[in-house]
């Protein structure tokens, strides 16, 4: 099994929960609490980026969300790993791991997707108002979805979280997280991969990050199909 970091996300914790991942029917996902190394989750929560002129605010018909894009480019539009002096020093610890092939190794053998690239990284920040109607973008079976929560003190049953459903329809929900602190929803996209947030009614910050893994070939490119929203996630 390949060498895992216990500095920086609990992996004895992620395989945990490979079996039940791959085994989902007819939609695979699975939501992991303590998905960071605890020390190292403190540090990130308490440097998680300020929201400021920096983030953008989309709003639209089906969802209002503050977004701010974190990673560099190559000519071609490909995320690279470079530092970035504006965020803390474990946060570029995390944008440097998060492209690695311990990294990408170990998520290929939690998911059994072969994903071998990140395709974007973006922080999200929900607030009073927040929310993402149920959508289905079904791309392809190589693209995975992650979404990782840093907001302490979430009370189990308030909407924030990212919640599955097989449908566009809220009402058909089948999951939603109840814990926002240093945990993690992983979705296989295709076309039973539903989700959304409900409306956030209380004066709190959802903060997360959104984490799209895919995989890349540099002869063909990306592997998903190609569709007319982008592949944007709350």
């Amino acid at each position: 099994m390949t060498t895992k970091n216990p500095e920086i996300i609990n992996w004895k914790n992620v395989f945990a929960h490979d079996r039940t991942f791959q085994e989902k029917k007819p939609t695979k996902w699975a939501f992991i609490e303590e998905f960071f190394a605890s020390d190292f989750y403190e540090k990130l929560y308490e440097t998680y980026p300020k929201k400021d002129d920096s983030w953008f605010f989309e709003t639209s018909n089906d969802k209002s969300a503050y977004r701010k894009w974190w990673a560099g480019q190559d000519p071609d539009g490909i995320p690279n790993d470079v530092e970035d002096p504006n965020f803390s020093e474990h946060w570029n610890k995390l944008h440097h791991y998060l492209f690695s092939d311990e990294f990408l190794s170990n998520i290929r053998k939690f998911s059994g997707v072969p994903v071998n690239k990140v395709k974007s990284l973006a922080f999200m920040l929900l607030t009073r108002g927040g929310y993402q109607l149920p959508h289905i973008h079904d791309v392809g079976p190589s693209t995975l979805i992650l979404m990782l929560y840093f907001s302490k003190n979430w009370n189990k049953g308030d909407p924030g979280g990212t919640y599955v459903t097989t449908e566009e329809d809220e009402s058909k929900m089948i999951f939603e997280p109840y814990n926002l602190d240093n945990s993690v929803i992983i979705f296989q996209d295709g076309p039973n991969a539903g989700h959304g947030v409900r409306r956030i009614t209380k004066d709190v910050e959802r903060r997360a990050i959104q984490i799209y893994l895919e995989k890349y070939s540099s002869e063909t490119g990306w592997s998903a199909y190609p569709i007319k929203r982008e592949l944007r996630e709350i």
